[in-house]
């Protein structure tokens, strides 16, 4: 497993933090039986930086916490080649919306971090809310995600 790990903003993430983002990409592949033979990449960004992603993929103008680019549309049966290594895709996260969920909702920012982190990884290996059966799915296998990693609610 390879996580390419870039923070583009004044944050600073200490080795602690990091580790909580390869422990919650493990542990996403672990649970959904999918091979750790992969490589996804993390950023880390800003309300202004995400707004722009955000606006420019998705035409929505304004900041989210969490953006996910898959790399397989496992959704339509595509199936990744696995005698090599599997690209998932990339995880955006915003610093900012993650500080300010961290407080609204009451746990720590690894706890949002963590929460961001599994529900992207389950974005990358096809998942998706729309709706709400599947989001019922989603948001159990989150939850059993971040419970098997210590970041319970």
């Amino acid at each position: 497993m390879n996580i390419l790990f870039d923070n583009n903003t004044d944050y600073e993430f200490n080795t602690e933090k990091i580790n909580l983002f390869h422990n919650v990409v493990k542990e996403t592949l672990k649970y959904e039986n999918f091979t750790d033979n992969t490589e996804i990449s993390i950023t880390i960004v800003t309300n202004d930086e995400i707004k722009k992603i955000n606006s420019k993929f998705r035409n929505i103008d304004r900041p989210t916490d969490v953006l996910s680019f898959p790399m397989i549309d496992f959704a339509n049966g595509e199936i990744p080649d696995f005698s090599e290594i599997i690209i998932l895709g990339d995880i955006i996260i915003n610093i900012d919306k993650a500080l300010l969920q961290a407080d609204e909702y009451g746990h720590s920012l690894e706890r949002e971090l963590g929460f961001l982190t599994a529900h992207s990884m389950l974005h990358l290996l096809g998942y998706d809310h729309m709706e709400a059966e599947d989001e019922k799915i989603m948001f159990k296998k989150q939850k059993e995600i971040l419970n098997n990693v210590g970041l319970k609610r």
